[in-house]
């Protein structure tokens, strides 16, 4: 009978330990279970081509210093800048970046002009745009597919300049989102600080195109974006701006706005 209680004795002891080493390891409760916190997703390079990304950054096409990105400041949310947070789609990337501004009714569209004769055709997007007389002239057009330029005036590096490219950023639904995209994409070709106030805003045939003013500092741009399908696998863009240096050739944003067409 010894050795039965001895044995009884040892068992009772294993099970108080092995109930205190779960009374230990084990939380009381569901709310004291680890957890991280929650927030946004960390950002992450977007991939949406070879091109830059809707939000990234590249070589200003008339300062040629890189645009910094803008930071987004308070909420938790989609950064604006050179990544694109997973998990947040490109148009909540838009409306998060105070570098651009809501385009509401306000903004107007603008008047339709006479089709240009002469033209500068890019078989790569399908596209045609006006060819732009003297002092414009064709330039070096890597890595777009078209370009024309003003020549620098002394003491700036800043030129108006016309190009055309296969569109660089992920085309939405709505052509309407897809050049509000566009433009915000352009910012990383002009100074840093930059920001947007929206002209004009109109469909166009397969297509849309808006105009604006793009503002850095004291001095500012007039650009225009066209995007328009040229029935190639992807759509076409067209971007033009000129600084307020060169402003007596601000007319000639328009005119390259309204003068994109399809080739046929």
């Amino acid at each position: 009978m010894r050795v039965v209680y001895r044995g009884l004795a040892v068992v009772a002891a294993v099970v108080a330990v092995a109930v205190t080493l779960v009374v230990v390891v084990l939380p009381s409760g569901p709310d004291e279970v680890a957890a991280g916190p929650v927030t946004a997703p960390p950002a992450a390079p977007s991939s949406s081509g070879p091109a830059p990304s809707p939000s990234g950054s590249a070589p200003s096409l008339t300062s040629g210093e890189p645009a910094p990105a803008a930071q987004a400041s308070g909420t938790p949310g989609p950064t604006p800048g050179a990544s694109l947070a997973p998990g947040y789609t490109a148009m909540e990337a838009l409306y998060a970046d105070p570098r651009v501004p809501k385009l509401t009714a306000k903004v107007k569209g603008v008047k339709a002009r006479p089709s240009v004769r002469r033209v500068v055709r890019d078989r790569r997007t399908g596209l045609a745009v006006p060819r732009l007389g003297r002092p414009w002239k064709a330039h070096n057009a890597a890595p777009f597919t078209t370009k024309q330029v003003l020549p620098r005036k002394r003491g700036t590096s800043l030129r108006g300049i016309v190009v055309t490219c296969p569109l660089p950023i992920m085309e939405q639904k709505s052509p309407r989102d897809t050049a509000l995209l566009a433009a915000r994409w352009t910012l990383n070709h002009h100074p840093e600080g930059s920001r947007i106030t929206w002209l004009a805003t109109q469909r166009v045939k397969r297509g849309w195109m808006l105009i604006y003013r793009v503002k850095y500092g004291k001095r500012s741009s007039r650009a225009a974006v066209v995007v328009m399908d040229g029935g190639m696998s992807k759509p076409g863009l067209t971007f033009v701006t000129v600084p307020d240096t060169q402003r007596k050739h601000w007319p000639e944003v328009g005119r390259v706005a309204t003068g994109v067409r399809v080739l046929g």
